[in-house]
């Protein structure tokens, strides 16, 4: 079976992105979005295991997102309210029942990209 996991780096600071919540949620049929996992990260940026594997694992479209926000005025002083970044939403579709897919955050307080990992 397939998994999914992520890393959130924090390239401000030049080092893992500890301590940040993020959130799993799957597309239904009808249109909504469904939370399937609350996860924080850990010393590392990595979440201890999958967030999603086995028989949850199926193709999809879902959604990580992720509360930069909240980890953001815990780790960097001085920044202007509002935050230009808070909750990050990160869509993208799962198709291969069996592969890995790795989706890396990397973040700073004005700006993110992200890729399909390994």
């Amino acid at each position: 079976m397939g998994r999914l996991t992520t890393h959130v780096l924090d390239t401000a600071l030049g080092r893992p992105a500890s301590g940040l919540a993020l959130s799993l949620w799957r597309l239904d049929d009808s249109g909504d979005f469904r939370k399937l996992v609350d996860a924080v990260t850990n010393d590392d940026g990595r979440v201890d295991g999958p967030i999603l594997g086995d028989a949850d694992f199926r193709p999809g479209v879902y959604e990580l997102r992720f509360e930069a926000g909240a980890y953001l005025r815990a780790t960097v002083e001085d920044l202007p309210e509002p935050l230009f970044l808070d909750v990050i939403p990160l869509r993208f579709g799962i198709s291969d029942p069996d592969a890995h897919y790795h989706v890396p955050l990397l973040l700073s307080p004005f700006g993110y990209s992200t890729y399909r990992g390994s």
